[in-house]
């Protein structure tokens, strides 16, 4: 009977140990499927031999007719065959290691920085703890505490350095804006939503009731501010959930490129206030990297090169993240972490955490940590991004908070630098912004973080350190 007791109890607990293995594996397949953010059945390929296209999608089980192409060598976007049952994520770590592919990513969803309920921000919204009263009026608006923080009037009026951005174009690549907004007066050059697919990029939404209603707005109001010389180029690329992909940001890109009104600066600043966390299933996160050098002839020529972009250059500037967390490996949020490493120490990519009216780092603000610097040295520039006043909707203006928010001061502060020098190469305009800021090189132990950034100074940009006279020491305090 004992025998037949224990010869029992061993069956059970094999059969739910069985169970329990399975469960595991149907979780792991799951949970790697939530984890994968990207759209649906289709991947992003680099391939270099284009003969080699048919037999890799086969191999992979993708259409072998490409959904669209861009660059030289070609990336491919793909998608799947009917009975292709894996997520984007699963294909791409399957082709690591294959020679004949030089990049591979999921269409990877990104999304405002400041958006509520991502597992990678804190959200910063306008609507926790504030109403659109707050700050609403232009007065306000015109009188707020960052311009005299990063010394913006002096920047502007200088008799000798002064610069308002003119000639310069800034395209604000987000949830469109309030095209009627008496901040954009005479400001607004053509532009174009990329979700919608019209000539129409106003921001799509409910007062109080879409959470990113107005994010665009808001950001192109900072620029407004910042660079008020300058034209504004509405791009929307987020729809009303705050959302886009990969894809999207390419269109959008080479549009901003080839639609430049400018005829004396061949040069467009994308500001990009959005993110998305990195890809750690298959490790690659390369595609925007690549985009974003363009087809400019100081990039080595084994280089994948976009030509479809014209012959104008672009500067990006991009939002490090409001996780509030240190920025190394799963903490780092791109496309501002395509920064970083010793292969990108000239760059024409700005990226940008958030400061405060006290100089601090913004409690919200991702962070690079300094163990390696020339690997993690990624946010090399904060800006004032805590309480920003800026337009809303409906001729509104109202407070928000994120590194959203301090990404179009940098914009702004680099319109102003290029303008008044116009044939500054763009890594230049990149090193004097980053090296003629207020230094921050510190330790802050709450938070772990040793820090070496600058927080921006639009004056001593535009006048150089000769003729600087504010104090840059070490300010960074906990």
């Amino acid at each position: 009977m004992k025998s037949f007791i224990r010869n029992t109890r061993l069956k059970l607990a094999f059969i739910q140990f069985f169970i329990f293995i399975i469960g595991i594996c149907i979780f792991g397949q799951t949970a790697q499927g939530q984890t994968c953010d990207a759209v649906p059945r289709e991947v992003l390929i680099g391939v270099s031999n284009q003969a080699d296209l048919p037999a890799i999608a086969a191999q992979y089980q993708l259409n072998p007719t490409p959904l669209g192409q861009i660059g030289t060598p070609p990336t491919y976007r793909m998608a799947f065959l009917p009975a292709n049952d894996q997520t984007p994520c699963q294909i791409v770590a399957a082709m690591q290691g294959d020679a004949r592919i030089f990049q591979r990513e999921p269409n990877r969803y990104l999304r405002t920085v400041e958006r509520q309920g991502l597992t990678w921000t804190q959200g910063r919204s306008w609507s926790v703890g504030r109403s659109w009263s707050v700050g609403g009026s232009s007065k306000g608006y015109m009188a707020q505490w960052f311009p005299e923080v990063i010394r913006l009037d002096q920047a502007h009026n200088d008799p000798q350095f002064g610069s308002k951005g003119v000639n310069m174009t800034i395209a604000v690549l987000d949830t469109g804006i309030d095209l009627t907004h008496p901040a954009f007066a005479g400001r607004l050059v053509p532009g174009y939503d990329f979700v919608d697919n019209d000539n129409d990029p106003s921001e799509v939404g409910t007062l109080r009731q879409d959470s990113v209603y107005g994010h665009g707005t808001h950001v192109a109001g900072i620029v407004s501010l910042s660079a008020p010389e300058a034209k504004i180029m509405p791009l929307r690329i987020l729809d009303i959930n705050g959302e886009s992909n990969l894809w999207r940001v390419k269109d959008a890109m080479i549009w901003a490129s080839r639609n430049n009104p400018s005829a004396q600066i061949n040069t467009v600043i994308i500001n990009m206030s959005f993110g998305y966390p990195p890809d750690l299933t298959s490790n690659s996160n390369s595609f925007l990297h690549s985009l974003f050098n363009g087809c400019d002839d100081i990039f080595l020529p084994a280089e994948q090169v976009f030509c479809e972009q014209g012959d104008d250059r672009l500067l990006i500037v991009a939002a490090a993240g409001n996780g509030g967390q240190i920025g190394n490996g799963a903490g780092r949020i791109y496309p501002a972490a395509e920064r970083g490493g010793v292969n990108d120490i000239d760059s024409n990519l700005m990226s940008v955490g958030a400061s405060t009216r006290y100089d601090k780092l913004a409690a919200f603000s991702t962070m690079a940590n300094v163990t390696n610097r020339d690997v993690d040295r990624w946010v090399r520039t904060v800006a004032p991004g805590e309480n920003i006043v800026s337009a809303l909707p409906g001729g509104r203006y109202g407070v928000w908070s994120g590194t959203s928010m301090a990404a179009p001061i940098v914009s702004g502060i680099a319109a102003l630098v290029k303008s008044k020098n116009p044939n500054m190469m763009l890594t230049d305009l990149v090193e004097r912004i980053e090296e003629q800021g207020q230094e921050w090189d510190c330790r802050l132990q709450s938070r772990n973080i040793q820090m070496e950034t600058s927080r921006v100074d639009a004056y001593c940009a535009l006048t150089n350190p000769a003729f600087c006279i504010a104090p840059r020491s070490n300010i960074c305090t906990e």
